[in-house]
């Protein structure tokens, strides 16, 4: 398993207290996104596509304590933006270790060296660095648009395991990825000491300069069907078996988009992470004025129809592993029995071999494969 027992057990008694409650809303991870700006411009990526004046503004550590503090959530996220580029985010992190909050300060690692080398962290249960790490070298440069951040990526990981730290990969899967390299790559993260990866389809960001790269839902189950099944032994997840068996078409979840919800420089988002509907003023406000039943792809939404990312399906599948016998047995079930052996996805792998994926593939989509072979010749 990638996730420690301690912060397991936080996660379970928590849930379980809010069934007792009669909670059906009940938040599992707080996305807190203290600033916008990043020193990557990834092309898939709809978060940084603000202007210069917003770009310049981030959360104060009081207003990041207050956040999580209202939310109540065991869990925190900090994604961005990049947020080892706040002046404040050691600050940050001791305020919610003191809190006990398990956090996931997400980053592209080019700055984790300098500022592990600067003392700014400690090692602590409480804390992971969460590192954007979107395949091998050749696809993860081309997917954040510079060449040598694998290799400086890698090089920040090295260094956190070393200290002690924990560290896991969030990797993000696009139209054309390569799923014997995607396995090649576990190998890779397992190698390097990683206590746990986490994988997820992109969004397709109204924002995104390309969007030609999306999965769409049939896409994306006949991907991570090839990917996760037949699976290696040596292979940790750091996110719910039953939301990988979701990514591989063995179950039928919807979105729980309040499961995890975003605070930024604006507010609260509606409704989710992924969509920006507006932002209300407190949490409950949140709850309140959202109309729930227009999210999520039994909706009808066009928005949500091929989503299945893990801030809005990961709390659907923690839900359903607590809510009786049969999401606990299957949850069981996944841990027990996490091979997958499937001769069809085997001869669908195999078949993969040799044909033209990441940035090859890209040129082939865009029709400009045969103009880079001329160029060449």
């Amino acid at each position: 398993m990638g996730v420690p027992i301690s912060q397991m057990w936080t996660v379970a008694t928590y849930v379980l207290r809010q069934k007792l409650a009669g909670r059906r809303q009940y938040p599992l991870v707080l996305m807190l996104e203290p600033l916008f700006r990043c020193n990557l411009a990834c092309a898939g990526c709809g978060k940084i596509q603000y202007p210069a004046h917003v770009l310049k503004r981030q959360l104060t550590p009081e207003e990041c304590f207050a956040a999580v503090d209202e939310c109540g959530a065991p869990m925190v996220s900090i994604p961005g933006g990049e947020p080892l580029l706040h002046p404040q985010i050691a600050e940050i992190v001791r305020g919610l270790v003191a809190r006990r909050k398990y956090i996931y300060l997400c980053t592209n690692a080019l700055l984790l060296k300098e500022k592990l080398e600067e003392g700014l962290f400690k090692p602590s249960k409480y804390l992971t660095f969460s590192v954007h790490m979107d395949g091998q070298e050749e696809n993860h440069d081309f997917a954040v648009c510079r060449e040598g951040t694998y290799r400086k990526a890698v090089e920040g990981i090295r260094l956190a395991v070393q200290m002690g730290f924990r560290v896991t990969t969030n990797t993000t899967l696009f139209k054309g990825a390569d799923p014997n390299s995607v396995r090649a790559f576990f190998d890779e993260m397992m190698a390097l000491g990683v206590e746990g990866m986490m994988i997820s389809p992109g969004y397709a960001y109204e924002k995104a300069p390309d969007q030609t790269g999306f999965l769409q839902r049939q896409g994306t189950h006949e991907l991570f069907e090839m990917i996760l099944s037949n699976r290696k032994g040596g292979w940790r997840f750091n996110q719910s078996p039953l939301f990988l068996e979701y990514l591989m078409g063995r179950r039928e979840y919807d979105c729980t988009p309040w499961g995890m919800p975003c605070y930024n420089v604006f507010g609260w988002q509606k409704p989710c992470y992924l969509l920006q509907e507006g932002y209300a003023d407190s949490y409950q406000e949140l709850l309140q004025e959202v109309d729930w039943s227009k999210y999520g792809h039994a909706s009808g939404n066009a928005k949500c129809a091929n989503c299945m990312v893990h801030s809005g399906y990961e709390a659907t599948a923690v839900d359903h592993t607590f809510s009786g016998f049969n999401g606990i047995w299957g949850n069981i079930k996944a841990i027990l029995f996490s091979r997958y052996a499937n001769p069809s996805a085997a001869r669908r792998l195999d078949a993969e071999r040799g044909k033209p994926h990441g940035p090859l593939a890209h040129l082939v989509q865009l029709g400009l494969a045969k103009d880079l072979e001329k160029t060449a010749a």
